[in-house]
């Protein structure tokens, strides 16, 4: 259970926490690095982890918690009272991410800031984004319960509508265009209305963005969502990059007519394209060497009628790399094929670009600093690349990143039987704790 305050009274502080504490500054002096933080309370943060399924939980064991839904907020107004639990100054910035301040020892020095989301996809899971967040508010508390100072200012971010494209990061690089705010979102509130649901100001969006080299860094722990971790029996994922992302819509036009008196030779079936160009994604992403993918995640024929040879069809189309080249390298591929498939259906394609989310490789420093978190702690470990778009390749572009993942049961994610165990999600808020101290320390 969450206790009433975390906050130790200093009116209990005794002489021999003080003669432990100054011994503990004295080592920390003569090494110079920090001596190394307690442990976190491990049912704590998986009491703060099962009270956000109060908000949203379903009763598959999953999480509709959509980004400016009711449960949403309802969620952040919990959020809001675990920091203010922990010390945080809380606050909404104009973009609407939920933000909890500590102060640092040094006023000279950037703020170290962790953090993750809470919002969920339709019919999702309980872990995704939740992990992170219940492991940074523990970070939080656990440093108020031991009156641990940082040199750092500190901040806690619940990054706001994270699954509908990383709204909330975004906005913190200036990277939410304008014509984005009028997109409705699966809660049924354009981006525009969400934010100032949130506590946020559409109209005042640019403000809230900030400038390269204003934070000393980023870290945030994640759920894997997928299984190299579980097969491999490894506690502790770190991360290397995450991927970059870009997206089009796709627009086929062929020729819409009776389906009953036009001849198989003489249609331009604009469906039969779109299949031809959703095989032609696929074999061009699986045959060029590397680890791309490409997907068409989305497909709708117009008029949609039985009885009709279909003479549009709109999709999608994502491809995903860890380096923006790769993108280019297999969407000119695409390209390519869906100019010859123009010529065999007697069709038009168009793929025009909607969404991009730079890829993000990881500092070297800060995967050097997870891993000695890990291999003090005792948990195993291994360097790996994220599949998945994090809101961390957003704060990227602000400074040095890290990230750590915990393991995935059987790799599944986005579904109510996505499943992290306990003892991991322990173990993250353990490393991400022994990780914030040291670069508080760097």
């Amino acid at each position: 259970m969450l206790p009433d305050s975390p906050i130790e009274d200093h009116r209990r502080f005794g002489r021999r926490d003080f003669l432990k504490r100054s011994a503990a500054a004295a080592v920390a002096f003569s090494t110079g690095f920090p001596p190394q933080p307690p442990t976190i309370d491990a049912s704590r943060v998986n009491a703060i982890l099962a009270r956000f399924r109060r908000f949203g939980g379903t009763g598959d064991g999953g999480t509709t918690r959509l980004a400016y839904s009711d449960e949403d907020l309802a969620g952040r107004d919990y959020a809001t009272g675990v920091m203010r639990r922990a010390g945080l100054e809380v606050s909404t910035d104009l973009a609407g991410n939920l933000i909890g301040r500590r102060p640092g020892t040094d006023p000279a020095a950037l703020p170290i800031i962790i953090g993750s989301h809470m919002d969920s996809v339709p019919g999702g899971g309980s872990y995704d984004g939740q992990v992170g967040s219940a492991a940074a508010f523990e970070v939080a508390l656990t440093l108020a319960d031991h009156d641990i100072a940082l040199r750092h200012p500190l901040e806690v971010i619940i990054f706001q509508n994270e699954e509908g494209g990383k709204t909330g990061s975004r906005a913190l690089v200036g990277r939410v265009y304008a014509f984005e705010l009028d997109i409705v979102t699966a809660s049924g509130h354009p981006i525009r209305d969400g934010i100032a649901r949130l506590g946020g100001d559409p109209a005042r969006l640019a403000e809230a963005r900030r400038e390269p080299g204003s934070m000393a860094g980023f870290l945030e722990l994640h759920i894997e969502q997928g299984a190299l971790l579980e097969a491999g029996g490894t506690q502790i994922g770190v991360v290397e990059g995450i991927v970059g992302i870009r997206r089009w819509n796709v627009t086929v036009r062929g020729a819409q007519n009776h389906a009953g008196t036009t001849p198989m030779p003489l249609r331009r079936d604009a469906l039969v394209a779109a299949a031809d160009f959703v095989r032609a994604a696929n074999e061009v992403a699986t045959t060029m060497p590397g680890r791309q993918v490409a997907t068409v995640g989305r497909i709708e024929a117009i008029p949609g009628a039985p009885n009709v040879v279909p003479g549009e069809v709109r999709a999608t189309l994502e491809i995903r790399d860890l380096e923006m080249t790769g993108i280019d390298r297999v969407f000119t591929g695409i390209a390519a094929r869906a100019r010859t498939i123009e010529a065999d259906r007697e069709v038009a394609i168009t793929l025009a670009q909607f969404y991009e989310s730079l890829a993000a490789p990881t500092d070297p420093r800060f995967r050097n600093i997870v891993e000695a978190a890990a291999a003090g702690l005792g948990y195993s470990h291994t360097r790996m690349p994220s599949g998945a778009g994090h809101d961390a390749q957003s704060m990227a572009e602000l400074g040095p990143v890290g990230m750590i993942f915990v393991p995935s049961r059987a790799g599944i994610s986005h579904s109510p039987d996505e499943y992290t165990a306990p003892e991991d999600v322990a173990r993250g808020a353990n490393v991400l704790l022994r990780s914030l101290v040291a670069l508080d320390g760097r």
